[in-house]
């Protein structure tokens, strides 16, 4: 019943759409394409979208999901249970979700070329394909591909349905047909409808394909993923109202040509924001990695200057992480801060606060620090690892092998509690470390329940660690 009225006030709405030109930066419309606004005066700015459809008074446009008029009732009235929610069969990508696909939700997945999408959808896919009806949509890859992948990965190719198709009324049609509740476009950037005259991949033809695929999906309950392509900065390309229309952003972060690959969500309107999911590229595929922290720990086998291990927080899970900072003497006019994985700003920062209440000028060094294994830390947690990695470098003393280290750095050289600290010791101490240098406010209190097998010292000013380094 659903996806019939749905398919007449998509055909009505298609019979009344008209295109229009519309300028980025004021919004006027205009009949045809022009190089000029002729409101604004910029140029290059008119873009080409379809004009919406009158509509009555008192009812909604044509083609967004729900025939009747919207009417307003108290917020208490709504019902307000827990969404239904079925597992894709990978743990990391259901952690990522929130706790699994939610009936009628939008995920948007981009990442560099190679990093793996296509294969772990293709992967999701299989396993849903065994419990429920899906339908894969290939705009880039031949059926042979797809294929050809699916039995070197070793998944089953049964009941996995496969749709080789760009059109988006045609890729609709087909869907109404098949009525699945699991569907993926790979990729938005292929897909174009014939109610625009531009390119595939076009700023319009990527918003309006989009707009028609969400309303598929939030009319007959399909949840959705759109593979997007990434720009050379590492965006997702195409319209930035892309990412507010759908309900999840996933990004796919690491070296395409390394083993290790991060899913991170930067958006999620259904679970928590910046939770990440690790994953192993194998010659079966991405497997799931259940414990990173063991992948992102060096152990090196005689304690090292400049390798510090720091407990970082993603999402809700602690990760064990490893520090690593090179401080060698500067041969040119300007020293070099170099950072993979944190912010180079931050440490600039950082090195200002060492010298200003530590007493350490690094300002003849070249400064190199890095977070192994790919990870990205965006936590000011990392302050205090940070600059104990540099002055262990600087200094060539190492520190010990079973410490580990977190806590915020202030500019006033204070050391400042982070959120979470019990759970990210526990998680330490779960993996083997036997002493801890943390914020003073983070350490257990007396009296309190201790951590067994580690040893915590609390500590409130910067100088308080630089002593034994």
């Amino acid at each position: 019943m659903i996806a019939a009225r749905y398919r007449v006030s998509r055909i009505r709405a298609l019979s009344k759409a008209r295109t229009i030109y519309v300028c980025a930066e004021c919004g006027a419309q205009a009949s045809k394409w022009s190089g000029q606004c002729g409101d604004c005066g910029a140029w290059n700015t008119l873009q080409e979208t379809v004009a919406a459809p009158p509509t009555k008074a008192g009812m909604k446009p044509v083609g967004y999901a729900g025939a009747t008029a919207g009417e307003v009732r108290n917020l208490a009235e709504v019902d307000a249970t827990a969404e239904i929610r079925q597992s894709c069969g990978n743990g990391e990508l259901d952690r990522v979700l929130g706790g699994g696909l939610v009936q009628g939700s939008v995920t948007l997945i981009g990442g560099d070329p190679g990093i793996g999408k296509s294969t772990l959808l293709l992967q999701v896919q299989a396993v849903l394909a065994e419990r429920d009806r899906t339908l894969y949509v290939s705009g880039e890859e031949s059926p042979q591909q797809i294929s050809l992948r699916a039995q070197r990965l070793q998944l089953s190719r049964d009941r996995l349905r496969l749709l080789p198709e760009i059109n988006v009324e045609r890729i609709l049609a087909t869907a109404e047909i098949e009525q699945p509740r699991v569907m993926v476009i790979d990729s938005i950037q292929t897909v174009y409808t014939e109610r625009l005259q531009s390119a595939p991949g076009s700023v319009a033809q990527v918003r309006e394909s989009a707009a028609q695929l969400v309303r598929f999906a939030k009319a007959t309950g399909t949840a959705l993923f759109l593979v997007g392509h990434v720009t050379k900065e590492g965006a997702i390309a195409g319209p930035r109202v892309l990412e507010h229309m759908v309900d999840t952003v996933l990004y796919f972060e690491g070296d395409p040509s390394g083993r290790l690959r991060v899913l991170r969500a930067v958006k999620n309107r259904y679970g928590p924001v910046n939770e990440l999911g690790v994953f192993a590229m194998t010659e079966d595929g991405l497997k799931e990695v259940s414990n990173p922290s063991a992948i992102f720990l060096s152990r090196h086998d005689t304690p090292v200057a400049g390798s510090v291990i720091m407990v970082t927080r993603e999402g809700t899970r602690p990760l064990l992480v490893e520090i690593q900072a090179l401080v060698d003497e500067c041969h040119g006019s300007h020293p070099r801060r170099v950072t993979l994985g944190l912010e180079q700003n931050r440490l600039a920062m950082l090195l200002a606060v060492l010298h200003r209440h530590g007493g350490v000028a690094m300002y003849d060094q070249d400064v190199y620090v890095n977070a192994v294994g790919g990870v990205r830390i965006n936590e000011t947690a990392a302050d205090l690892a940070v600059l104990l990695a540099a002055l262990s470098s600087f200094r060539d003393r190492p520190l010990p092998t079973d410490l580990v280290v977190f806590g915020e750095v202030g500019l006033a050289g204070e050391i400042r509690p982070v959120p979470n600290g019990e759970e990210r010791l526990r998680e330490a101490a779960k993996h083997g470390f036997k002493q801890a240098i943390v914020p003073k406010a983070n350490a257990p209190r007396r009296g309190g329940k201790r951590i067994d097998g580690l040893e915590v010292c609390g500590v409130s000013r910067l100088n308080e660690v630089m002593g034994d380094i």
